[in-house]
């Protein structure tokens, strides 16, 4: 092949996957988020985007998480876009790969394949106030210029790795569930697990029949309630395929049972002590021990921490090569895990169950606005915003999942979609009225974080616990307190008038001819 051949082979193929030009809109993450914003901008005639995605695929953390038992703990008649039913669900909580290929599906389904940039990890974004553009640099050295900015990168996907001293150290293999290492073979090995929340309570059941010996080290016991999962039958999904109605039937029956959670949640939380008592129950059901009971019977109100759900997690930490550890964890020393007694408990590998940083996963990101100030500077006395979509301060900058929009009662997916269809009128009404810029009113933004913060006060969620919920400060800027068609109606339109608006100049733009490492040309 001749250079110049392979040059034009390069220039096309850089042409395919990258932006071209000042961008309308760029998208950074290609999970529910974004695919979701996609899909919308695709819907109102808004073809000019690109989305950002680091890896080589998409699927967001359904993507990353691959360990052993992965699945949706909400039920995927609802854990789904409402304008993408899949009706051939294998099971009423879908297992990490049937929701990968769906994602996969969907994304093919809208035609999102010609806008996606893949190896694209953003390193980089700076507000322009003159030009009115967002200025992007991405790891792999290449520069973007568009008019507005959409993080879809959600909260789930920066691990959180504890502070153990001596865990670098550690002479066996060390890794977190979101980056479970399916190399390193398990049989017969000494495994310890750090942390008991929603991952570990999926893949510990799944690898105790593997191992040698599991210790599982819990800071504070969860509520776990049973999971009223089910195989869906040919039969049923050719049903739900030939009559749809009976998709979007079952759909909303699941979010009308899930969104009364937060009548107790909220409002009545005395109601909660019967479901903790069958909580209490499903525990004695599995697991014979006393010892072993007491120290997974929670000391806290059901719901001020996540609660979890699973039919095989207590029966896995019965079993006699299980052991459960409360009392903390001191150091690593070579091959030992040294507990806060100061008994060692020699192991193989050390798995991580230990979550993600969530409000993190965005102020990580080093997106500043014209007076170079980053997000994270921003949110140093709170992680404020408008509707979790919005920031003061932060002009043609948009959010999906921003603060107080996580739920602990519901499916994200509605507020995903709530999010999607707000930012979308937004980017429409920009276009209808010739606006270069719009950016939330301080004094809105400020008014919507005090109503939050008040309703949280009395909430289940403030009630002691400690939390991923809840910052190192006591506050908690993770969750919406209420239900969610709440929070679509508040978010059912864009107000121009709760927004500083700029007008966009009429301005001869320089032609773009190609996009190359490092720099537009």
């Amino acid at each position: 092949m001749g250079a110049s051949q392979s040059d034009n082979i390069t220039r096309t193929s850089r042409r395919k996957n990258q932006a071209e030009g000042v961008l309308d809109v760029a998208i950074i993450g290609s999970g529910f988020s974004g695919i979701g914003m996609g899909a919308e901008l695709k819907k109102r005639g808004i073809n000019d985007f690109r989305i950002f995605e680091k890896a080589a695929s998409a699927g967001g953390t359904w993507r990353d998480n691959s360990y052993p038992g992965c699945a949706c703990d909400v039920e995927s008649a609802l854990y789904s876009f409402s304008f993408a039913q899949n009706p051939s669900w294998s099971r009423g909580f879908a297992p990490q790969a049937e929701i990968q290929q769906y994602l996969e599906k969907v994304l093919r389904d809208v035609n999102l394949d010609e806008h996606m940039c893949y190896g694209h990890a953003l390193s980089g974004a700076r507000f322009d106030a003159q030009e009115k553009i967002w200025q992007l640099k991405f790891s792999n050295g290449q520069r973007v210029q568009a008019r507005k900015l959409v993080s879809a990168i959600g909260a789930l996907h920066l691990p959180n790795i504890p502070d153990i001293r001596g865990l670098n150290d550690f002479k066996g293999e060390v890794f977190h569930s979101a980056q479970w290492r399916h190399d390193v073979d398990l049989t017969g090995k000494r495994v310890a697990v750090i942390g008991t929340g929603a991952s570990a309570i999926q893949f510990v059941p799944a690898i105790t029949q593997q191992v040698k010996s599991l210790t599982l080290f819990q800071r504070s016991a969860a509520w776990v309630l049973p999971k009223p999962d089910r195989v869906i039958s040919k039969l049923e999904q050719g049903l739900y395929e030939t009559v749809p109605p009976l998709m979007s039937l079952r759909r909303a029956a699941t979010y009308s049972r899930l969104e009364g959670r937060a009548l107790a949640f909220n409002y009545f939380t005395s109601a909660l002590k019967v479901v903790e008592a069958q909580a209490v129950r499903h525990i004695k059901k599995y697991v014979k021990d006393p010892v072993k009971v007491q120290k997974l019977t929670p000391d806290y109100h059901m719901g001020c921490k996540r609660v979890l759900i699973s039919n095989d997690y207590y029966a896995a930490i019965n079993r006699e090569h299980v052991a459960l550890e409360t009392c903390g964890i001191e150091r690593v020393n070579g091959n030992a895990i040294i507990d806060s007694n100061g008994v060692s408990h020699e192991v193989d590998v050390i798995i991580l169950g230990t979550g993600f940083k969530t409000l993190d996963a965005v102020a990580a990101l080093d997106i500043r606005n014209a007076d170079g100030q980053t997000l994270a500077e921003s949110w140093e006395n709170g992680a404020q915003s408008h509707l979790g979509c919005m920031l003061s301060g932060f002009p043609n900058f948009f959010l999906l999942l921003g603060p107080n929009t996580g739920l602990g009662h519901n499916s994200q997916v509605y507020m995903i979609e709530s999010q999607i269809r707000y930012i979308g009128d937004a980017l429409s009404k920009m276009r209808q009225h010739g606006l270069a810029s719009v950016e939330v009113k301080e004094s809105v933004q400020t008014k919507f974080v005090r109503q939050i913060q008040s309703r949280l006060k009395n909430t289940i969620w403030q009630s002691g616990c400690q939390s991923w919920y809840i910052n190192d400060k006591g506050e908690n800027w993770t969750l919406w307190p209420g239900f969610t068609f709440v929070y679509r109606y508040l978010s059912r339109e864009f107000k121009l008038g709760n927004h500083h608006c700029v007008p966009r100049k009429v301005e001869k733009e320089a032609a773009v001819l190609d996009v190359v490492e490092g720099e537009l040309i």
